[in-house]
């Protein structure tokens, strides 16, 4: 009989703190040297094989750690035409979008748009990307500290309240961060990026090896009985078919096949290629060779990656049959399925692995959002790339400042989302994405596709218009005609944007 236990605090303070312990000495050994300048660009000097082994963890975050496995027990393997998506995207990114970033020579890909269509384009792709991103982020570090505070013992808990102890244990996380990321910038961002791909890879494969070993089965065993086992969870789109089903072809779901591929590719091309947390590691790159090896290389990593999640996950909803189901377990959302079994199901070993492939998932992730937003204000908003009324000094005060800002901003948002989330949050991010980057997508495509220009003062209604739009047409499609467009919301949201602009476009002589 597996018995439920609870994963000692003591504990798991211990390895919070020495994972932590070891970014701060890869933060203080990557920005001894660093300026503002090598805080957005890294100095260019970045190894792309390092890049690109990074950016498996960096791409698939705390949120794919947490929330990916659990949704398959709602949608079976069907995420993975999405991940297949994915990889055409990334292709994409390095044939059209890099050469043109590296031409240039950016350090804010955003700049493209102030030089092609003017200034209220490029302070519209700006403040686009900001509110996708401080959303996203903010998202993926509300997951990490959702499973943080469940290793809090309730005695302390129960001895203040529980949006107290999620407030604390939200501002010991983002304090940290900044201070880990603030001097570095982007170089610290790439070489920490390594360890959490390093110690998430080494989570998944601890925790398949300890469902075989709970269920007393040997690895090729496992695998015979995920095969056959039915998804029994009534109600869902996965119900009465194998979890390890890939393909819904119900075109009235979000789920299906084809809306989930197509999605895919603008998805990374939006949330990869058009986004500057994303890019900055690839412009860090010293050439364009460099950067597009990275593209092709994390494009497969990527697939397969995504596949041992998906599959971790199906292992754990077989486990989870094999304790009795969800309800026996205790778990009321489907993102608890991997932090409750880990913890609690588990050995202490086990448990001690998924903690630290979820701290070394939460950090990094994080803090490149953190880089981000604050190198696309200080550069894009404050210009400081052309500004000489301010000095070096002014400058890195300045951009610190900033830095705390967005860190303060994300505590709001996560404050909110804790609040509120009833959602599988990895639903809930592209949900987002398909709305804040549809614009991105469409505003660069225009740039890229016509030789037109458009007039500037028109671009930022564009781009509140087309979202709005999307909102109105998916509502009313579920409700009178039971249609979801899914992810590819994103897609129609780019295809407005690009007709608002061509509908204010300007012939160039």
């Amino acid at each position: 009989m597996i018995m439920r236990h609870e994963f000692p605090f003591a504990l798991f303070l211990v390895a919070f703190a020495a994972y932590t312990l070891l970014l701060f000495i890869i933060s203080w050994v990557t920005g001894r040297k660093a300026g503002s300048s090598s805080f957005f660009s890294g100095d260019r000097r970045a190894p792309w094989p390092i890049v690109a082994y990074g950016m498996i963890g960096a791409s698939i975050s705390g949120v794919t750690f947490i929330s990916v496995p659990g949704n398959v027990w709602v949608q079976n393997f069907y995420y993975m035409p999405l991940v297949l998506g994915f990889v055409v995207g990334f292709i994409v990114v390095a044939r059209v979008l890099l050469p043109l970033y590296y031409k240039m020579n950016l350090t804010s890909i955003y700049t493209y748009l102030g030089d092609r269509f003017g200034y209220r384009s490029h302070k519209t792709g700006t403040v686009v990307f900001m509110v996708s991103r401080v959303l996203g982020a903010a998202l993926r570090i509300f997951v990490v500290i959702v499973v943080f505070f469940t290793f809090i013992p309730r005695s302390m808990v129960d001895a203040t309240s529980p949006l107290t102890v999620f407030i604390l244990i939200a501002a010991i996380f983002l304090i940290l961060l900044y201070f880990y990321t603030f001097k570095g910038g982007v170089k610290t961002i790439i070489w920490t990026d390594v360890l959490q791909t390093t110690f998430m890879l080494i989570a998944v494969g601890m925790t398949i090896y300890y469902i075989g070993k709970n269920m007393g089965l040997t690895f090729g065993q496992l695998f015979s009985n995920l095969s056959g086992t039915i998804n029994t969870n009534a109600g869902t789109v996965g119900y009465g078919r194998p979890f390890i089903s890939w393909f819904d072809w119900d075109w009235s779901h979000g789920t299906n096949a084809v809306k989930q591929f197509i999605s895919g590719i603008f998805v990374t091309i939006a949330m990869t290629g058009l986004d500057q947390a994303m890019m900055q590691k690839n412009l860090a790159c010293k050439d364009i060779k460099a950067a597009q090896k990275n593209m092709y290389t994390t494009s497969i990593t990527i697939a397969v990656v995504n596949y041992f999640f998906v599959l971790m996950g199906a292992l754990l909803c077989v486990y989870a049959q094999h304790l009795g189901g969800f309800e026996a377990i205790g778990i009321t959302k489907t993102d608890e399925l991997f932090p409750v079994i880990a913890s609690q199901y588990f050995g202490i070993g086990a448990g001690v692995f998924f903690l630290i492939g979820l701290i070394s998932a939460s950090y990094p992730s994080a803090g490149a959002a953190m880089t981000s937003l604050t190198t696309s204000f200080c550069v894009d908003i404050l210009k400081f790339n052309t500004r000489t009324d301010l000095s070096e000094s002014r400058k890195e005060k300045v951009r610190k400042l900033v830095h705390a800002g967005v860190g303060f901003v994300f505590l709001v948002i996560i404050v909110v989302l804790y609040l509120v989330s009833n959602d599988a949050v990895i639903n809930l991010l592209y949900k987002l994405a398909s709305y804040t980057y549809g614009p991105l997508l469409g505003l660069f495509f225009f740039g890229i596709l016509t030789k037109y220009k458009v007039r500037d003062r028109a671009v930022p209604w564009i781009a509140i218009a087309a979202p709005v739009i999307c909102f109105i047409v998916n509502t009313l499609g579920k409700k009178f005609f039971g249609f979801d467009l899914g992810f590819t919301l994103l897609i129609v949201n780019g295809l407005l944007t690009f007709f608002g602009m061509w509908l204010f476009r300007v012939k160039t002589r």
